[in-house]
């Protein structure tokens, strides 16, 4: 007989959660104590994120940024948020944008699918494969429209890859890579200098 979810929940001083048969649910995500921050769901198991580099801080910076000055005012944008795909999977993208009518206050702690207009994904050393395959492959098949992957390239600058969802196959289709500058038409017209990454913000 398994345990009842409020007993799987309590766990002793310094042990990682083990999960119930079946896997964690999106709804324990919200219950489970002393997770350390960014943890996802993934397939009903945990992921923990590890400490962020420099390059994935201000990439995240200056793409929120970029973002906020031009989201047009039915949309907005948030981090550390976890998108509800489905009861074993709840993901959370470095940035999402979201029609802003689906803010319920400030004990929202996820978003569903339907609400997210682009995904964002600044991938770091221990998230390459979840990053390029995993985490878009459930946006695209949750019907999230636009993606963004964000790599380092060789001179330490953001690479943003661009991606919109193919409704047929609710698969992702390339639409750019974009080195330098990056100038959008959609999901709304925005223009980024990718080279401000470091210029920006110095003392």
């Amino acid at each position: 007989m398994s345990a009842a979810p409020e007993d799987r929940l309590e766990q002793e001083p310094n042990r990682w959660p083990v999960p119930p048969e079946g896997g964690w649910t999106a709804d324990d995500l919200d219950r489970i104590p002393g997770l350390p921050p960014h943890t996802e769901l993934i397939d009903g198991s945990l992921v923990f994120m590890s400490p962020q580099r420099k390059f994935h801080t201000r990439a995240l910076w200056l793409l929120e940024s970029a973002l906020l000055a031009h989201v047009p005012a039915d949309l907005d944008v948030d981090r550390e948020m976890t998108i509800r795909l489905d009861t074993s999977n709840r993901p959370e993208p470095d940035l999402l944008v979201y029609r802003a009518d689906a803010d319920t206050g400030p004990d929202q702690t996820w978003y569903a699918p339907e609400d997210v207009v682009l995904a964002v994904e600044v991938v770091s050393p221990d998230s390459v494969e979840r990053d390029r395959g995993v985490k878009p492959r459930k946006y695209a098949e949750a019907g999230v429209k636009h993606f963004w992957r964000v790599e380092q390239g060789d001179d330490d600058l953001p690479v943003v890859y661009v991606y919109e969802l193919d409704p047929a196959t609710r698969a992702y289709t390339p639409t750019g890579i974009h080195h330098q500058k990056m100038n959008l038409s959609v999901p709304f017209p925005i223009d980024v200098d990718l080279g401000d990454l470091y210029r920006r913000g110095r003392r």
